[in-house]
């Protein structure tokens, strides 16, 4: 753990290793100019107020504004935010992210009219405005989706006050943000010969994949008695993020959070639920998986800082982050050199922000901006961090695609596809790597990580899933959301999700409280959708080849032109039935039974 002991500085950072920020602005300055300018277009978008259903003419150019104004916010918001997220401690950048927050909040008051005029003028009418304006047909995907949504269009005045309530509504989210990334500080971790190892949110993952098993212990420990001490606090977050959702969805008149936020995406609830009900079906897979990790690190106790070690000695290494390129560039050649051109694109020209540094957002995501893709990383050289560059480099080429295919307006794909590009990145590299090797121990080194992704991806993600559904259920039904209940609820899914082989230690119970996904309104259960979903593409591109490939690009050039029910029907999985997820499951299943047989 040598190489963990000093965390660069940002200034240290070599500029190989920095995203290209510069591609969106060259400096601040610019970026001020640009805010200046997207608030003038507001106002000129708020002029018309009252006119939108008088003339296709007017309705047209309001959408035309619009849009324009979207693209410019996208760079607006994706520079302050990539500048403060490789240093949250910058107050410049935390100004920066404030204004920008501030005025997008006033953009959308002062548009605020425009949904609801929208969803007064009649069918017949639109069809009228259609004919006597041809270039309105642009916006009829746009106009179509959102009249979908008619009964939760409140009046043009109520539509006011909501939109201005919406920078409170994002406080916890920059609040847990600020505390855990920026303000906590924890106890260094210390392996068995008594070194010290500075412990943040983004070592941590690094620690637990340690062979130390005195270096895991220590970090699980300092880190969850360090969040403990602040559990009051933690809670008090994620209750203002549940009330504050529970509020918009019972303002807007929907039954619940959930189908508030699945209702935006067009995604039925019972994606969600069945989702949930697949995986107990499945549960006693991953007890299964519990039990050899036991048998095969030898302990008479399995502890949470157990499950991440890896299970096969010798065959792990560092990997250099040119190889990891290299090795993702092979392994998605059944996608074609088309895809294979843009991802080598990316990795020439500064698209990711490679290590961690002092202050820097813990880790991995890809940001889609309209200049190109910006990928944040804190990579370490394990095999996970290949894995991560794969899965962040499958969302930066979806986004690409979509934005360099669709309109703006059409452009940005819904959460619910989104995990669906990066995890078939992975499936890709995980059948490239098995296919390359004969080696018993190597083999039995890559299903693990196989067999991990599904631990983390599908059923995991799926228990987050399904504690974010309890306790807004808990809230809806008067259960105060205290640091005991919340602690209980996440201990008692730990023990149903991992079973008897496991010991559920008292720390596990805080893990809530640094998880930032719980701030994603119900973003966590498509991971799990979507690993399913990702699956099945994975597998059909590597049977059928260019037939699945044509469709496969085609859904990743689809932004959210379709539903995305239909989006991934076009690219052969339907996700209305549970049967994908089943499916993956049952593959778990498969590589379950081949782990025990290779580690007999």
């Amino acid at each position: 753990m040598e190489e963990m002991k000093k965390v660069l500085q940002r200034s240290d950072v070599p500029e190989s290793d920095r995203w290209a920020i510069e591609d969106i602005y060259a400096t601040d300055e610019l970026w001020e100019q640009d805010l200046v300018k997207v608030q003038e277009m507001g106002k000129q978008a708020a002029g018309f107020a009252g006119k939108l259903g008088s003339d296709p003419k007017n309705l047209l150019e309001y959408l035309t504004i619009s849009e324009k104004i979207d693209v410019i916010s996208s760079n607006l918001g994706n520079y302050a935010y990539r500048q403060l997220d490789v240093d949250t401690r910058v107050s410049a950048y935390q100004a920066m992210t404030a204004k920008f927050d501030s005025a997008m909040v006033a953009l959308s008051a002062g548009c605020s009219f425009g949904t609801p005029e929208i969803m007064a003028i009649s069918d017949e009418k639109l069809e009228q405005f259609y004919q006597q304006e041809p270039q309105l047909e642009r916006y009829r995907r746009y106009l179509t989706d959102l009249r979908r949504l008619k009964d939760h269009i409140l009046s043009p005045a109520e539509e006011k006050l909501l939109a201005a309530a919406g920078e409170m509504s994002g406080s916890p989210s920059k609040i847990v943000s600020m505390f855990t990334n920026a303000d906590l500080k924890f106890p260094d971790a210390v392996d068995r010969e008594g070194n010290s190892h500075p412990l943040n949110s983004a070592t941590y993952g690094t620690y637990m994949e340690s062979t130390d098993r005195v270096l895991r212990q220590s970090a699980f420990e300092n880190i969850y008695k360090t969040l403990g001490q602040f559990k009051n606090t933690s809670a008090a977050i994620l209750d203002a993020q549940v009330k504050q959702l529970e509020f918009f969805a019972k303002a807007r008149k929907y039954p619940s959070a959930l189908d508030a936020s699945l209702a935006q995406t067009n995604v039925p609830t019972s994606v969600y639920l069945n989702l949930i009900e697949a995986v107990h079906q499945n549960l006693d897979k991953m007890h299964r998986y519990v039990r050899l990790r036991k048998k095969l690190l030898d302990v008479d106790e399995l502890h949470f800082y157990d499950i991440y070690t890896n299970l096969v000695p010798g065959a792990d290494r560092k990997i250099p982050i040119e190889e990891a390129k290299q090795t993702v560039y092979d392994a998605v050649a059944p996608l074609g050199e088309k895809y294979r051109a843009i991802l080598k694109e990316g990795f020439e020209n500064r698209w990711i922000d490679v290590q961690p540094n002092e202050g820097k957002r813990s880790g991995a995501y890809s940001a889609g901006a309209f200049v190109h893709p910006f990928v944040l990383m804190n990579y370490s050289g394990t095999l996970d961090s290949q894995f991560t560059l794969a899965h962040e480099m499958g969302h930066a080429l979806h986004s690409y695609l979509s934005n360099h295919t669709q309109n703006p307006i059409d452009a940005g794909y819904v959460i619910f596809v989104a995990e669906v590009a990066s995890t078939c990145n992975e499936a890709l590299l995980m059948q490239h790597l098995l296919g390359k090797t004969t080696d018993k121990q190597e083999r039995a080194y890559l299903i693990n990580h196989f067999l991990e992704q599904f631990k983390g991806t599908l059923y995991r993600q799926t228990m987050f899933a399904e504690f974010e559904l309890n306790i807004a259920r808990m809230a809806q039904e008067g259960t105060p959301l205290t640091a005991e209940n919340l602690c209980a609820e996440y201990k008692r899914l730990n023990e149903m999700y991992f079973g008897s082989d496991m010991v559920i230690d008292d720390e596990i119970a805080m893990e809530w409280a640094r998880i930032p996904h719980f701030y994603y309104n119900y973003y966590v259960f498509q991971y799990a959708t979507g690993y399913s979903a990702a699956i099945a593409l994975s597998q059909r591109i590597l049977a059928e080849g260019e037939p699945a490939v044509k469709d496969y690009l085609n859904f990743l050039s689809g932004g959210c032109s379709k539903s995305p029910v239909d989006l991934l029907k076009g690219a052969g999985v339907d996700m209305s039935t549970p049967a994908p997820v089943n499916q993956a499951l049952e593959l778990f299943g498969q590589l379950l039974d081949e782990m025990e047989e290779l580690t007999k």
